[in-house]
């Protein structure tokens, strides 16, 4: 497939449908390969093969075969489905657009509701093939579509929330499918007469049981266990006694615990919602659960082989532990539930035997427990969603079923399971071609066309095989289960031999032998049945037992006994008063049974089929295998279904639409027909002198014998529209040139009329400047004749005093439009336009300035005077003069940094009649004699400097302000400060005090404020790196130097340097 046109079915770029509905082509050219393989040319099953490979390579998944829909799974998220496409199927009839699931659901819908008529719908295919996926878009496309209203969106949502539920407790991951369903599935959904879903019922068929016990490689067991293990928060775990490690539990697969894509826990929250909204209450949903943890536990019971006192063979418990939280869980004696596990009582009309269980049937009885508890629980289940679901019986309804079912299965090694579901698939078949046949009789005897009798294989004769009430395989197998004496799989394989023998259908090592044929393939214990898909070896090892499917009545009467109400439900035949004696019917006669109502429901029902396909083995998006899609092919009798579809006519067509289509092919027809449309569609095809073999007239529609006619009438049209597409197109060009010719036309004119007036515009405004000119020259020359006159003489120093007020006037009118902004920090001024202002400008600057200073004097609180106070004179004392004053100008003065609001201790030390303190915060105090420095509070009030021990909180030195004489500081960034004192205070006379604080600045202005307004003094502060300190009778020389790091602010060192100096580094 190198381009398009190599192809060989690239060339029928139309999609060309076969159907007994109405057919409009519109969207045909747009197709890939054949949308309806009725028109497949030649029919053969290579090219059916590579049309399916192409539209599946071109993400067309869809294909017809008449009103058969074919469905191969991407694999992938297609953007095909959704509002938009649901809205759009609605809206056109079957063939209207491509194949589409939603166009078959639309059909089947609108067939319900507007004819009347129940409906199903057969989704059949391999595992894998996209079957419960399929279910799932034809239930949402009829709740979309159906009516809307409280009542009916309640029912829509809960048939639509039974999907997850039954999904998690009957689908499970398989070596082909991660979700595969492991039961068959038929829903009639009910419908009232305006169409709108009243509710439904459903019918499941065969649960793969054996899953429960045992699993192959690569697959797992019910998706139940695992949502439950990763979902369930700790305290339902606990409550259930389960653990979350699935490592721990003997019925999982320990090898595939997780699927890709698939969110366990996610999905377990999903299912009890779903559960929920179906109707399930609270108490249900967790007996529901307990018994499914049941199941887990009982694959943890470990049995072990014993030997009783006579020497024969039995059986106990390894580990009392699991049996006794099984117990506990369910209400029921681990005595007796080890009991039942370990031994079997036989009853006969006289007597009570109990028998010892070996080691290899307490295991059998330990398994079969568990999968009867999972069976009879999903039974339980479907029958609850039947309860919510259902309809009430006065109410009239429509009906329309949905079948996803098993599809045709060739293993490996075939057993029971694959023998019933190949059964169920050759009755399906035989409804297929039954229906089919009957449908295609029915149409031509509508429409008065003779009906051909149609050659096709009847597998009535397989099905009878199976079946037959006296000599099917069924039936035998029923009766070897029944049969006294030894009985096994072998004697039973040999009561067919002999039966069958001569048998066109059916195989075995025996009847090859007696024709003298040799089969390596077939082995001693088998048989085979020529279905209608193929041969299929059967094993008949496990027959016998899969068909008795048989549970010991005591562990039937153990789990009666258990107190747990839905565990006492699920066992009905354990009361001990209603113990039968008959057996209970064989696994085959039930699903006998069962595909029997199924058959007589679906012959009741028009029918509707879609038939998945799995292109690959491998789940990969894109990929083809053209031998596997062959075997599936032949499986689902899709040839074969095409060669009954094509038996008479393969084409068909209401009159009505095929002349809208092909009456651009007849000159009288041609481009408009007044006469009827059957009249129309003769004239059409006698112009083109057709074979009247090839067609026949019906009432209603015109029927076209061969897909070579029809192509041939698609290339006429083909054709045909090149030809009036040329001839619209020569029309539309020579209308557009006139179009284009009339608008330049007016353009010009308009152009030309806006040319011409324009020039004439300016024309008269030349001449009108022109003329204003001339009066204002003469005007003129007039005024100066007249000045000449009169007022020559005192012209001057008029001219010159209008001329100077101008300018005045100028000057301090544009002075006002730009005077600066009113921030006194703005200094900005205009300058003067000419010299002569030059003072007049500063004068006006300077009361401006003057202005705005008092303005923001006279919006000052008290409070913020002070500040201001404050700031100005630590800008007088230090501005300059010391590193750290400018970080300090933008920092507000705080003045308590202690909360001496808090601290009632402190108030009380700087005494009663201090007044408020001015300066509150901690400093360190400097030893003179080694350097070293401890820490100090300091206490500024109008009268005292008053220092605190840190540790003692009492006052350790109070300093009057008249006895400070003078202070030292520094001019770098640090916070040392020195206050000397006087010699003659009794403070003094210890020394002077040498302290560090980090608002130095702010510190010693409120001290020299403080001093000032006390001792009417000013205090002298020394800004200098050396200064000398009084210690007692001596004095210490204190130097301060700069560290390495710069002006950066970092911790004192103090260095004593002999015994007169002290080396501060800051």
């Amino acid at each position: 497939m190198n381009s398009m046109k190599k192809h060989p079915l690239r060339r029928k770029r139309t999609q060309i449908l076969g159907s007994a509905e109405p057919l409009d082509m519109t969207l045909m050219e747009d197709s890939v390969g054949v949308g309806d393989l009725v028109l497949l040319e030649p029919l053969e099953e290579e090219p059916l093969l590579k049309n399916l490979q192409l539209r599946y390579e071109n993400k067309e998944i869809y294909t017809y075969i008449g009103n058969v829909l074919i469905s191969m799974n991407p694999y992938q998220q297609l953007p095909i489905y959704g509002p938009e496409f649901i809205a759009k199927y609605r809206d056109y009839t079957f063939y209207e657009l491509k194949p589409h699931i939603y166009a078959l659901a639309n059909v089947a819908y609108q067939s319900l509701r507007d004819r009347d008529r129940d409906q199903c719908i057969l989704i059949t295919g391999e595992s894998g093939a996209g079957k419960t996926e399929a279910s799932k878009l034809v239930m949402s496309y009829v709740a979309a579509v159906c009516g809307k209203g409280e009542q009916v969106n309640s029912v829509k949502e809960q048939l639509l929330q039974s999907n997850p539920v039954l999904e998690a407790f009957g689908n499970a991951k398989t070596i082909r499918n991660n979700n595969s369903s492991r039961f068959g599935k038929y829903m009639d959904i009910e419908f009232d007469f305006k169409g709108s879903p009243l509710g439904g019922v459903i019918t499941n068929y065969l649960l793969e049981k054996s899953r429960v016990v045992k699993q192959l490689e690569g697959e797992r067991n019910f998706h139940i266990f695992y949502q439950l293990l990763a979902g369930a928060d700790a305290h339902l775990l606990e409550a259930l006694k389960l653990e979350r490690d699935t490592s721990h539990y003997a019925y999982l697969n320990q090898k595939v615990s997780r699927v890709d894509g698939m969110d366990d826990a996610s999905n377990f929250k999903s299912v009890q919602n779903a559960m929920t909204v179906i109707g399930f209450s609270e108490v249900e949903i967790q007996q529901v659960l307990e018994v499914t943890a049941l199941v887990l536990k009982l694959g943890n019971v470990e049995l072990a082989d014993e030997s009783q006192a006579n020497g024969t063979s039995a059986s106990g418990i390894r580990d009392g532990r699991g049996v006794q939280e099984i117990g506990e869980m369910i209400g029921l004696n681990s005595e007796e539930l080890e009991k039942a596990l370990c031994s079997r009582t036989m009853k006969t009309a006289k007597e009570e035997v109990v028998t010892t269980l070996n080691f290899t049937q307490a295991q059998y009885a330990r398994d079969a427990l568990a999968k009867n508890i999972y069976s009879r629980l999903f039974n339980w289940i479907v029958n609850r969603i039947n309860e919510s679901i259902k309809v009430g019986s006065g109410e009239k309804k429509k009906v329309m079923g949905v079948l996803d079912i098993y599809g045709f299965e060739i293993l490996k090694d075939n057993s029971f399971e694959q023998f019933v579901i190949n059964y169920c698939n050759e009755k399906l078949q035989q409804v297929f071609i039954e229906m089919t046949l009957k449908e295609e009789q029915e149409e031509y005897k509508r429409e008065g066309i003779p009906w051909t009798k149609v050659d096709y294989f009847d597998n009535g004769i397989i099905c009878n095989l199976i079946e037959h009430n006296q000599q099917g395989i069924l039936a035998m197998l029923d009766e070897e289960c029944l049969r006294p004496g030894v009985v096994s799989d072998s004697t039973f394989l040999a009561k067919l031999n002999q039966v069958f023998s001569k048998h066109g259908f059916y195989e075995s090592k025996v009847t090859q032998n007696a024709q003298r044929q040799y089969d390596h393939t077939m082995g001693l214990s088998c048989f085979r049945i020529c279905h209608y898909a193929g041969k299929v070896t059967y094993n008949v090892n496990g027959f016998i037992d899969k068909n008795n499917d048989l549970l010991f009545r005591d562990l039937s009467q153990a789990m009666w006994k258990a107190q747990h109400p839905l565990l006492q439900s699920l066992f009905p035949e354990g009361v001990p008063t209603q113990t039968s004696l008959k057996r209970p019917p064989t696994a085959g006669a039930q699903f006998k049974s069962s595909v029997a109502i199924l058959m007589k429901n679906l012959y009741s029902k028009n029918p509707n089929y879609i038939r998945c396909i799995k292109p690959n083995e491998h789940q990969q998006r894109g990929q083809f295998s053209s031998e596997l899609v062959a075997v599936q092919t032949r499986y689902l009798g899709l040839l074969e279904n095409v060669r009954v579809r094509r038996a008479g006519y393969a084409y068909r067509q209401r009159y009505g639409p095929f002349l809208e289509r092909y009456r651009l092919l007849g000159r009288s027809t041609w481009p408009r027909w007044n006469g009827g449309d059957r009249e129309g569609v003769e004239k059409v095809l006698g112009e083109l002198s057709l074979s009247s073999e090839e067609l026949a007239f019906g009432k209603t529609k015109i029927f076209i014998r061969s897909p070579k006619t029809l192509f041939y009438l698609e290339e006429k049209r083909r054709l045909r529209l090149q030809q009036l597409a040329t001839l619209i197109q020569k029309i539309y060009r020579g209308w557009r040139c006139r179009i284009h010719y009339q608008l330049m036309r007016k353009s010009q004119i308009l152009i030309s009329s806006w040319f011409r007036g324009n020039m004439q515009r300016k024309r008269y405004a030349k001449i009108k400047a022109s003329v204003v000119l001339i009066q204002a020259f003469v005007r003129g020359w007039k005024a100066r004749k007249d000045y000449r006159k009169y007022f020559r003489s005192g012209a001057a120093l008029t001219l010159a005093d209008f001329i100077y007020k101008s300018m005045t006037q100028k000057f301090l009118l544009g002075l006002r439009n730009n005077l600066p902004s009113t921030n006194i920090l703005d200094r900005t001024w205009p300058a003067a336009p000419y010299r002569c202002f030059n003072t007049a400008n500063q004068e006006l600057q300077q009361l401006f300035y003057r202005w705005k200073c008092k303005r923001f004097r006279d919006r000052l609180s008290p409070k913020q005077v002070e500040i201001l106070k404050e700031k100005l004179c630590a800008s007088e004392l230090f501005k300059g003069k010391k590193a750290s004053y400018p970080q300090s100008v933008p920092i507000p003065f705080c003045g308590d940094y202690l909360g001496l609001q808090g601290n009632p201790k402190l108030q009380k030390l700087k005494g009663g009649e201090e007044g408020p303190v001015l300066m509150a915060d901690t400093v360190k105090k400097v030893n003179r004699g080694n350097g070293k420095t401890s820490s100090r509070i300091l206490l500024l009030t109008k009268g005292h400097v008053i220092l605190i021990d840190t540790k003692k909180s009492q006052a350790k030195t109070v300093i009057g302000l008249d006895s400070v004489a003078e202070v030292s500081v520094t001019s770098f960034k640090d916070g040392l400060f020195s206050l000397h004192l006087n010699e003659i205070s009794s403070v003094g006379s210890r020394g002077d005090f040498l302290l560090v604080s980090e608002h130095v600045i702010e510190l010693l202005t409120k001290m020299y404020q403080a001093v000032l307004d006390a001792t009417q003094r000013q205090l002298l502060i020394s800004v200098t790196e050396k200064f000398s300190v009084r210690f007692k009778e001596s004095s210490v020389a204190v130097k301060v130097i700069q560290g390495p790091e710069g002006d950066r602010n970092g911790k004192l060192k103090c260095k004593k340097k002999g015994s007169r100096c002290l080396e501060v580094t800051v």
